[in-house]
């Protein structure tokens, strides 16, 4: 059991050793510049894109710290429009309550206007109709009276005695 592998001699490790060299130059001359080079641009890479990131939630944070200042300048200004508006509906119904009891008081006026007046001529149609009456009365009584001659001579003497003639 002398495997020449297992127990090297003095020949193996020689050779192992100028091979490990010759692979280590060629890989320092080719292969490790490359590689940390690569390493090196990734490191770049990620420390950029860890800066990017960074910027970003700095810049989220800012825009939605502006997107709230938007939103209570919003809130405030449909509250004062709100206000407005509401003031506007109050002053309109105000006025339309004005506009409704001027409107009322006209209408109540012309209406005793016209009650009035109603009333002066029914009391003038009254009175008329009381003087027609009145003349028809005297006349039949007059008639009555009068349906003789010497009773006729007799008012006419006394209405003449009665009047006052100057």
């Amino acid at each position: 059991m002398n495997n020449p592998l297992v127990s090297p001699d003095l020949g193996l490790i020689f050779w192992s050793f100028v091979t490990f060299i010759l692979v280590f130059l060629i890989l320092r001359k080719y292969a490790f510049r490359p590689i940390v080079q690569a390493l090196q641009e990734r490191e770049t890479h990620i420390e950029n894109a860890l800066k990017s990131a960074e910027q970003a939630r700095l810049e989220m944070a800012k825009l939605k710290n502006a997107n709230e200042k938007l939103l209570d300048e919003a809130r405030a200004e449909r509250d004062m429009m709100m206000k407005k508006a509401q003031q506007t509906a109050d002053r309109i119904v105000e006025e339309s309550k004005e506009k409704a009891a001027a409107e009322s008081n006209k209408i109540v006026e012309a209406a005793r206007l016209a009650i009035q007046q109603e009333r002066q001529a029914a009391i003038q149609d009254i009175k008329q109709q009381v003087a027609s009456l009145s003349v028809e009365i005297a006349e039949k009584l007059l008639q009555g009276q009068l349906k003789d001659e010497p009773a006729q001579r007799a008012l006419v003497s006394r209405l003449i005695d009665n009047a006052n003639l100057n």
